[in-house]
């Protein structure tokens, strides 16, 4: 089956997209251990990058669902819930992995600004094309 020219640019736009997920992800933690006090990590950078694989594997796959389901709450508080999504999508990778220890909310908050403003860097660095 031949994918038309559309199509191969629509499923491009969602691997770059994924891309820069990943990357947000990886680079997000990195910084987030290396900055802030209270964030900690007990492995190689292999291990990382890992971590911060799954990171952005959850922000592509299911923060888009959690943003549907609560999208009535994020228009009541004008999007900030949505930094209670994004702390909670790096609560889930703290669980699925104990070697990542956040040990406070201010912590875990910081990271998701962290994490929240790589993802909304990154993509500018694909073209839109």
């Amino acid at each position: 089956m031949k994918l038309t020219l559309c199509r191969r640019f629509a499923i491009l736009k969602i691997v770059k997209r994924l891309i820069s997920q990943v990357l947000a992800g990886i680079l997000g933690l990195y910084l987030a251990i290396r900055f802030i006090p209270d964030v900690k990590f007990a492995g190689s950078w292999q291990f990382l990058v890992l971590v911060g694989l799954v990171l952005g594997l959850i922000n592509f796959f299911i923060k888009p669902i959690l943003k549907i389901i609560t999208l009535p709450i994020r228009i009541f508080t004008f999007g900030l819930f949505s930094l209670v999504i994004n702390m909670g999508m790096i609560w889930i990778v703290t669980r699925f992995f104990p070697q990542l220890k956040i040990s406070t909310i201010f912590a875990l908050f910081l990271t998701s600004i962290i994490v929240w403003g790589l993802n909304l860097i990154f993509p500018l660095f694909f073209p839109k094309k």
